[in-house]
């Protein structure tokens, strides 16, 4: 299966980088670039391709409201974030947007390659610093989270349960371990659970958790 990539970046250097060497795996295939926002909303909505690379800094529309307009759609690409920092003050904001993740524009070639398919899965990229940044962010708000809404097929314990590992940031193989189930098991009850309450993937759920109050800081 190839896997159709957008690249949004404003500077054409490393446009041109990504895409020379995306171009050399057989199962990648680079659709087209765009230099802001907008062009990558106009673009995906063309070429519509699986997964988009998107700088965050971009004049016009920056990233994270690009982000937001794709993920809105009904069948959007995963939207994986390009970040010279991995505290960068815009990395919440494009997982709230519905980012599925976040690379370092430094990551090696395998962590890109790597990145990419883990994203198209379905999967979240998230680094345990991002993660423990996310989680404090939530720690140290003042105003109550609001209560959690029971979804109109309300999630089972088990599937609660799954969702507050999730939101730790538990991989799938931990999840197993700690419920004393088979990852397959795992997987069912993340499919449902993500079905139940609307969710694309790992990314969303996290952040789904903590802002819905499903999950309470510390």
């Amino acid at each position: 299966m190839t896997i159709r990539i957008l690249i949004a970046d404003d500077q054409e250097l490393i446009r041109t980088g990504f895409r020379l060497f995306l171009r050399t795996q057989d199962d990648l295939e680079v659709v087209g670039e765009a230099a802001d926002g907008h062009e990558a909303l106009t673009q995906s909505a063309a070429l519509a391709p699986d997964v988009v690379l998107m700088d965050i800094r971009m004049p016009h529309m920056d990233g994270v409201e690009a982000t937001a307009r794709l993920t809105a759609l009904g069948a959007a690409p995963r939207v994986l974030i390009l970040t010279t920092y991995d505290l960068d003050e815009y990395v919440f904001g494009a997982l709230r947007a519905g980012a599925s993740g976040f690379l370092l524009k430094d990551a090696s070639r395998d962590r890109l390659l790597e990145a990419i398919h883990v994203v198209h899965s379905g999967e979240a990229l998230l680094s345990p610093s991002i993660t423990r940044r996310l989680i404090e962010d939530y720690a140290t708000r003042t105003e109550p989270l609001r209560p959690p809404a029971e979804p109109p097929t309300p999630l089972t314990p088990r599937e609660r349960e799954t969702l507050l590992l999730v939101a730790k940031g538990l991989s799938n193989p931990e999840i197993a371990a700690h419920l004393v189930v088979t990852e397959a098991t795992v997987k069912s009850h993340v499919g449902s659970l993500f079905a139940k309450l609307h969710l694309r993937d790992r990314a969303q759920a996290v952040v789904f958790a903590y802002e819905n109050g499903y999950v309470t800081p510390g």
